[in-house]
C-alpha cells in the first residue's frame, strides 16, 4: 500500500515555493527502494513527454515507513490545457522493482488555475 500527501493538503504551487508532504508505504515483503518523484507531463495528439526534475531515492526501506520530503518547484513550464496538448505535473511514490506507484496530481503557475490556451 502506498500513500502520498503534501503537508497543507495543497495541490497549487507557484514556480520557486517548496512542497512539502509525506509519503507512506507497507509491503508483504521487502523490496529494493522507493522513490518520491516530483515530474511533468505531456498528453494529447503526438507523442507524449514526461520530464522528471527531481527523485528522492530510498534505498532498502523497510516493509513499512514513511519519508517526509521538501521539493522546490522550478520555474517552469506552467501547467496548461489547449487544443492538441496539455501539460500536467504530479508527484509520485514508486516501489522498486514492482513499480507499484501512487500519484498525486499538482497544478503548477502563478495563478490556482492551469493555463488555458484553447
Amino acid at each position: 500500500m502506498l500513500t502520498l500527501h503534501t503537508t497543507d493538503g495543497g495541490t497549487w504551487f507557484k514556480p520557486g515555493e517548496l512542497i512539502e508532504g509525506r509519503a507512506s508505504w507497507q509491503f508483504d515483503e521487502q523490496i529494493d527502494a522507493v522513490e518520491v518523484r516530483l515530474f511533468w507531463y505531456t498528453t494529447g495528439k503526438g507523442t507524449q513527454d514526461v520530464g522528471v526534475v527531481r527523485a528522492l531515492r530510498t534505498d532498502s526501506p523497510d516493509t513499512s515507513g514513511y519519508r517526509d520530503f521538501s521539493i522546490r518547484v522550478p520555474e517552469g513550464p506552467y501547467s496548461f490545457s489547449g487544443k492538441l496538448i496539455t501539460l500536467a505535473w504530479a508527484i509520485e511514490l514508486v516501489a522498486l522493482p514492482s513499480g507499484e506507484t501512487e500519484r498525486l496530481d499538482l497544478r503548477i503557475g502563478p495563478q490556482p488555475v492551469e493555463v488555458d490556451l484553447s
